[in-house]
């Protein structure tokens, strides 16, 4: 760090804190914006942190508990990577120097609330072209940051009687900026949230909660979701799901057994239960959560009425006493699902061909293309419904006349002897973050980079004009207009459209463009498409209705002409969970 220059230490409530210039960007790291959730305060809300003579040093991998992962997560041996000690922010500004302070863009990581980090996302590019402020920020996942239990919640009050500690740290941080970023030269009365994913449906959740009330200004829902439960479901599930194996009940009980072996008929109290959680290692706890079939998964967000209103995050949307009304944004991708289709062995294999084995990569091959390409259209629409179409609507019904819409479809990718990339990824989840960031190292660099992101002026005007888009609309609460003169209109109800939304694409494609989609028109689509077995379409029609939202296939599935069994669809799908590592 010799590069540290004293005219960018700023000393903010939380600590000292010494900038660093780079490419006429000052990056200031590893900000503690809460009191580490240790011990104690593992399972509580976030606690303020006052120590404003503490100087901030940098720390490598603070990021939260999470499973090794290569795909939006951190890499790592072992059952588990990152510390519980994870609550820091990161900031990014211009290194210009002027007295008005620009506005701040909030970045939400996302990786299923489960995984991911601030570190994998550089918005620098973004900071210095359109004078923006970057924050970017770690949040707690999995069981320590969603986690319902009657040990738990039942012996505290107040905020730690909720149970989305890290809804409410991303709520914390959100305070730390509003106190703090006017001292980095950020505006603190113009925040505009954005993030991908889980960090999507974040958004939702803050426009969502009263305990963020005021916090932000704009905000931006890519690829986002609704999903949220019943503290009672996040507990003890009623219904069978792939959650229902997993909850905080079964943990906790696996965990109790082993604590009990010579005596296994032993009843605890509930505060016994809790002070054994909070005396486990990271370790013991974190082993318990772990040991799960790769489609099951814990309850994460809670309808509370503490932080998330009790009729849940879809149903808060609509009601205009409880959402945050400000500008927003949502979209999704047109590909999203390939991104998981594209590794799943019921769909591709792997040759390697004498070029792959060169490249290290090998060449990737569609079984049944037709069929890869049906679930693909079918999920990813209902995607675009039901995390995009239905959230917007409900604003609209609550009052907010400032949203917009886009899908994102630019698939200008390389085929290559190791695969069509266009075909295979397309425009892939999480595939628009490179090219909104400008950054294609944020998908590993050289050769995948230059195989999925290659140079051109394709990639470069629809970088160019994503960035201008985001900022435009953080300084202003409007879009704007492409760099040819294309306008970003408002996603407003009409006789010919459920939905008016933005195409992200190369120059000859970025237009706006209209549909009637709904989980009802999909559904009747479905059942006269060849593409696919009849229990492939059941199989498609359990996932459009249980993904991406709450599970809603009894209110849905009648609109199938077909006959489906959910059982076997729920066990086609346990069959065919093998994926391949790339």
């Amino acid at each position: 760090m010799s590069n540290i220059i004293a005219d960018y230490e700023v000393a903010t409530n939380s600590g000292i804190v010494q900038g660093y210039k780079k490419n006429n960007i000052v990056y200031w790291d590893d900000i503690p914006y809460a009191k580490p959730p240790i011990n104690e305060l593992r399972w509580k809300a976030p606690r303020q942190i006052n120590q404003p003579k503490k100087l901030i040093l940098p720390r490598d991998d603070n990021f939260c508990v999470q499973r090794p992962s290569s795909l939006g997560g951190a890499s790592g041996d072992g059952m588990y990577v990152g510390t519980e000690d994870c609550l820091y922010l990161d900031v990014v500004a211009p290194a210009n120097k002027n007295s008005v302070l620009k506005p701040v863009m909030f970045w939400i990581h996302g990786g299923g609330n489960t995984s991911g980090l601030k570190d994998l996302y550089d918005f620098s590019k973004m900071a210095k072209k359109h004078e923006v402020l970057i924050v970017r920020v770690n949040y707690r996942l999995g069981p320590f940051g969603w986690f319902t239990h009657p040990s738990i919640q039942e012996l505290q009050e107040g905020l730690d009687k909720s149970s989305n500690y890290g809804t409410l740290d991303i709520i914390e941080a959100l305070r730390w900026v509003k106190e703090n970023i006017h001292l980095f030269g950020g505006d603190p009365n113009n925040v505009t949230i954005f993030g991908e994913s889980a960090g999507g449906h974040n958004v939702y959740s803050l426009i969502a909660s009263s305990e963020a009330r005021g916090l932000f200004h704009k905000a931006i829902s890519m690829s986002g979701y609704t999903t949220s439960v019943s503290p009672k479901d996040a507990y003890k599930p009623s219904k069978q799901s792939f959650t229902y194996n997993h909850s905080s009940f079964n943990v906790v009980n696996k965990i109790l057994e082993s604590q009990i072996k010579s005596n296994p008929s032993k009843k605890f109290s509930n505060e016994e239960i809790r002070d054994i959680l909070l005396n486990l290692s990271t370790e013991d706890f974190f082993q318990q959560y772990s040991d799960r079939k790769s489609y099951e998964e814990i309850p994460l967000l809670t309808a509370d009425d503490i932080v998330i209103p009790s009729v849940g995050l879809k149903g808060a949307l609509s009601d205009p006493t409880l959402i945050n009304i400000v500008p927003t944004i949502a979209g999704s991708n047109r590909d999203e699902v390939k991104l998981w289709l594209g590794t799943a062995e019921y769909f591709v294999e792997l040759d390697y061909s004498f070029f792959g084995s060169m490249l290290n990569i090998p060449k990737v091959v569609l079984k049944n293309e037709d069929s890869f390409e049906a679930f693909n259209y079918y999920r990813s629409s209902a995607w675009k419904i039901r995390g995009v179409d239905i959230p917007i609507n409900a604003l609209r019904e609550a009052g907010n006349k400032n949203l917009y819409s886009y899908r994102y479809d630019w698939d200008d990718h390389r085929k290559y002897l190791v695969a069509d990339f266009k075909k295979l990824i397309g425009a892939a989840h999480a595939t628009e973050i490179p090219i909104l960031a400008g950054n294609s190292l944020l998908v590993g660099g050289y050769p995948l980079s230059d195989l999925i992101y290659p140079p051109g002026k394709s990639k470069f005007y629809l970088s160019r004009n994503m960035m201008i888009f985001w900022t435009q609309f953080a300084k202003s609460g409007t879009p704007g207009e492409s760099t040819n003169s294309i306008e970003w209109k408002k996603n407003m109800l009409s006789q010919e459209a459920n939905s008016a939304y933005l195409i992200l694409d190369n120059k000859k494609n970025l237009r706006m463009e209209l549909d009637n989609n709904t989980l009802k028109s999909l559904s009747e689509e479905l059942y006269y498409d060849d593409r696919l077995t009849e229990i492939e379409k059941c199989v498609v029609l359990l996932q459009m209705f249980t993904f991406v939202g709450n599970d809603e296939y009894d209110d849905h599935i009648k609109y199938y002409q077909g006959t489906c069994n959910r059982t076997k669809s729920e066990e086609f799908i346990k069959a065919n969970a093998s994926y391949i590592e790339y």
